[in-house]
């Protein structure tokens, strides 16, 4: 029974790993097409996808801000805690 077991399991690991060479394989040529790596592995399990909607992404500030200058920001500006123990008496 044991060898029974032992001789499926190896047939199922080979297709596993026949499945996965497969996919590999059709992501590498997909990139060769100049395809994308996500449009290949979901062409590859499933076509029947519906697309997501694209929506316009809108910059969150301004075209002239700038963390690192400083300007452009808000009015508000955070500072650092004072370093050391507190001055206690």
């Amino acid at each position: 029974m044991q060898e029974e077991l032992d001789a499926k399991c190896v047939c199922v690991c080979k297709q596993q790993e026949e499945e996965k060479r497969r996919q590999k394989i059709e992501i590498w040529e997909s990139m060769q097409q100049g395809k994308s790596y996500k449009g290949a592995a979901e062409e590859a399990s499933s076509s029947t996808t519906v697309p997501k909607p694209k929506t316009d992404k809108k910059p969150l500030r301004g075209a002239d801000y700038n963390p690192l200058t400083g300007e452009g920001g808000s009015s508000c500006t955070w500072r650092p805690g004072r370093r050391g123990p507190s001055s206690g008496g």
